[in-house]
């Protein structure tokens, strides 16, 4: 898929989400892309800035007949004084009380699963994320469907640290 296709995506489950709120959320922003990431910016349901980075696996692997869309994501609320957030969707939703990892380098990270997305258990393991992935230079998920399915997705790490630069300072102006 393609950058476009990332923003409309993730535009459209934003409009779903805000659509349910008395106030609809503006459609995401590209701010700008960066080898295989792009960082958006977009206002939220009470009117406040909210800036992500996204990217598509370049390799994904396991024995299914079909699977959705695949987005690992780092995002930033200042409004909710969070930052750094890891989240991933996997594209299926994931077996009940099962985990997914993460591996950049030398190092792993476990993520607890919720339906089709993972994230990190706490904020310091967000910014541990995020600064592998600066550093890295490719990032492997895998996870286990509800189906029992075993899945491996790898990403470059090409931009990364760019496209985080770019969510960084437009999310700091708030």
């Amino acid at each position: 898929m393609t950058r476009q296709g990332i923003l409309a995506f993730l535009g459209g489950v934003s409009l779903m989400v805000a659509a349910a709120a008395p106030a609809l959320a503006a459609e995401p922003e590209l701010i700008a892309t960066h080898g295989a990431w792009s960082a958006y910016v977009y206002t939220d349901e009470a009117k406040n800035k909210v800036c992500y980075m996204a990217s598509e696996p370049q390799k994904d692997e396991g024995d299914y007949k079909s699977r959705g869309q695949i987005y690992a994501l780092v995002t930033n609320r200042p409004a909710e004084s969070t930052k750094n957030v890891f989240s991933y969707i996997a594209g299926y939703p994931y077996k009940p009380g099962s985990d997914a990892t993460i591996k950049i380098g030398a190092e792993t990270f476990t993520l607890f699963t919720q339906e089709d997305t993972a994230w990190a258990p706490d904020a310091a393991t967000d910014e541990k994320i995020a600064g592998a992935m600066r550093k890295g230079s490719s990032m492997v998920v895998k996870g286990v469907s509800a189906r029992g399915t075993h899945t491996t997705d790898t990403f470059t790490l090409d931009g990364s640290g760019a496209a985080h630069d770019a969510i960084t300072k437009e999310c700091s102006s708030q």
